[in-house]
């Protein structure tokens, strides 16, 4: 068994990030098995000495990644690697830009409540009028270069307040877990080419109709209900696919 890396509660990578990857590289290397359940929020929290808010933020993760599922009422166990399908994925961005020595930072361009108009009524399945959902727009960035401009939407919860403190690397499993009265069981992706938008060229610095990597993300909760959508776009000059089978990936 690999020697585990202890949280850096003084690092500028966010602690629900680390104990992501961590839980991840658990996986991966099969210290964590297919079907096997995760400790508690509780556990964890006790273990790493970190709030179970953090837990559940880097356990959405997860679960968003498509790595460990949930089920009500009995907990969360590691998912078994899809090897009869192709799984693409986009390395992650702080990932990518590290092993390339880059600094790199997320950037929040707007957060705030509006009412959710007939498209997006469509999105979360929702037939009430006045519906309110937390809007975000966000921009990643490497050494002073946009390279992915996303929107965000998740359901309005009057008991979960927006702060700022928890907005500096907002994923959308992240905006859901720590916003919403939802717990995000499940994700799905859906991975297009496209041309880009001149709202999307102009904040992202290319020419209009630019091949771009567009991917929608919805993140649903236990009963299927959509709590969580996404769109970002990722410049094609600067991503790549990579495909894996299982798990298991050698850098």
């Amino acid at each position: 068994m690999q020697e585990e890396i202890p949280i850096d509660k003084n690092s500028v990578i966010p602690i629900y990030y680390q104990l992501y990857k961590l839980l991840e590289g658990q996986i991966r290397r099969g210290e964590l098995k297919p079907g096997e359940c995760l400790p508690t929020e509780n556990d964890i929290a006790l273990r790493y000495e970190i709030s179970r808010m953090t837990v559940r933020r880097a356990i959405s993760e997860l679960v968003s990644a498509g790595m460990v599922y949930a089920q009500q009422g009995k907990g969360t166990f590691v998912a078994r690697p899809k090897l009869d399908n192709i799984v693409f994925e986009l390395n992650d961005f702080n990932e990518e830009i590290k092993k390339r020595g880059l600094n790199y930072q997320t950037t929040l361009l707007e957060a705030k409540i509006i009412r959710a108009d007939e498209e997006l009524k469509a999105k979360f399945q929702i037939s009430e009028e006045n519906k309110r959902l937390l809007y975000f727009r966000t921009v990643l960035s490497a050494e002073n270069e946009r390279l992915s401009y996303e929107v965000k939407y998740t359901i309005y919860s009057k008991s979960k307040p927006i702060l700022e403190t928890e907005l500096k690397d907002p994923s959308l499993p992240g905006l859901v877990a720590a916003h919403t009265e939802y717990v995000p069981v499940s994700s799905k992706k859906v991975l297009q080419v496209a041309a880009c938008s001149q709202e999307q060229a102009l904040i992202l610095g290319i020419a209009p109709q630019t091949p771009v990597f567009l991917i929608e993300q919805t993140i649903f909760d236990a009963d299927l209900k959509p709590v969580g959508w996404s769109k970002a776009v990722y410049r094609g000059d600067r991503y790549k696919l990579t495909s894996y089978d299982g798990w298991y990936k050698n850098d």
